[in-house]
């Protein structure tokens, strides 16, 4: 699990100064699915894009189990199914916007590939997805 450059300067800014960030404000943050790490710099550039891939809402009051860490995702979470194009799927990443640049991101590896091709619905199990930190 990574968190990004901005993510971790807004945690500081909760922490140290009691500056809320904006996005916290929202019931929703969104799953989003990648072909490579997103890295610390919250790059988009290898976000999917097969076609009928959307970032998926997840509520921030039920979606993830844990009382420390890790957290796993509590519900089945169902991407677009795939209707053109081929995506191989190596990462997620919890975002606070629906599409465009986000302002967050905590961002991890699948445990295993996930090849995305016409007729195929990404979806993540209950407790598949898993966020912790160290």
């Amino acid at each position: 699990m990574s968190l990004s450059n901005a993510t971790e300067a807004d945690a500081l800014d909760v922490f140290l100064r009691g500056l809320d960030p904006a996005y916290r404000a929202g019931a929703n943050n969104y799953l989003a699915l990648f072909t490579a790490d997103p890295t610390d710099t919250a790059s988009l550039a290898a976000e999917a894009n097969y076609t009928g891939y959307a970032r998926v809402a997840i509520p921030k009051a039920s979606s993830w189990t844990g009382t420390s860490s890790p957290f796993t995702n509590t519900n089945l979470v169902q991407f677009g199914p795939c209707t053109a194009l081929t995506n191989a799927i190596t990462h997620f990443a919890v975002v606070d916007t629906a599409s465009g640049p986000v302002s967050m991101m905590i961002s991890g590896a699948l445990s295993a590939t996930l090849n995305v091709s016409q007729g195929i619905q990404p979806q993540m199990a209950p407790s598949s997805l898993s966020i912790s930190a160290e």
